[in-house]
C-alpha cells in the first residue's frame, strides 16, 4: 500500500501547474538577504592586482609572524625546560650553594623571569622592526582596494 501512496502523489497530474518542476535546482530569487546578485552579461573587470587574500605580502607577513612566535615562545619555554630538566636530572647540581643561602636552582629559578621580559622585550622589538611594516603596507593596500571598489 505504500508504494501505490507513493505512486499516485508522485504523478504529474497532482503538480500544479504553476509550481516550478521538482528538479529545478533554484529559485528565480535569491533565497537568502546576503546572497550576492547574480552576475549580468555585462563583461566584469579584473582589477589589476591581485585581491589582499592572494597577495605575497600576506604570505610574508604570515611567515614573519610565525617565526617571531616560534623564537619567543622557544627562548622562554626552553628556560624553563632546562630548569626542569636540572631539577629532575642534577639535583646536586641544583642544591650547590652560589652565596649564603642562595642555591643554584633558586638561582636559576629566579632568572626565569628576566629570561622571559627578555623574550617579550626582543618579540616586541623584531615585530615592530619587521613584521608591523608588512602589515601597515597591507592594510594601506587593502584600504585603497576598498576606495577602489566603492567608486565603482
Amino acid at each position: 500500500m505504500p508504494e501505490a501512496f507513493l505512486s499516485s502523489h508522485s504523478s504529474p497530474e497532482h503538480i500544479p501547474p504553476n509550481s516550478p518542476s521538482p528538479h529545478h535546482s533554484s529559485p528565480p530569487y535569491p533565497t537568502y538577504p546576503w546572497q550576492p546578485p547574480p552576475d549580468g552579461p555585462g563583461r566584469r573587470r579584473m582589477p589589476r592586482h591581485q585581491p589582499v587574500g592572494r597577495h605575497s605580502d600576506l604570505r610574508v607577513l604570515r611567515s614573519a609572524y610565525r617565526r617571531l612566535r616560534r623564537v619567543a615562545t622557544l627562548t622562554a619555554l626552553g628556560y624553563f625546560t632546562l630548569f626542569l630538566v636540572l631539577s629532575a636530572f642534577a639535583p646536586s647540581f641544583m642544591a650547590r650553594p652560589v652565596s649564603g643561602g642562595l642555591t643554584m636552582g633558586l638561582l636559576l629559578g629566579l632568572l626565569q623571569v628576566p629570561v622571559t621580559c627578555l623574550a617579550i622585550a626582543v618579540y616586541e622589538y623584531t615585530a615592530r622592526r619587521t613584521v608591523d611594516p608588512i602589515a601597515d603596507r597591507i592594510r594601506r593596500q587593502s584600504a585603497l582596494d576598498a576606495r577602489r571598489e566603492a567608486a565603482r
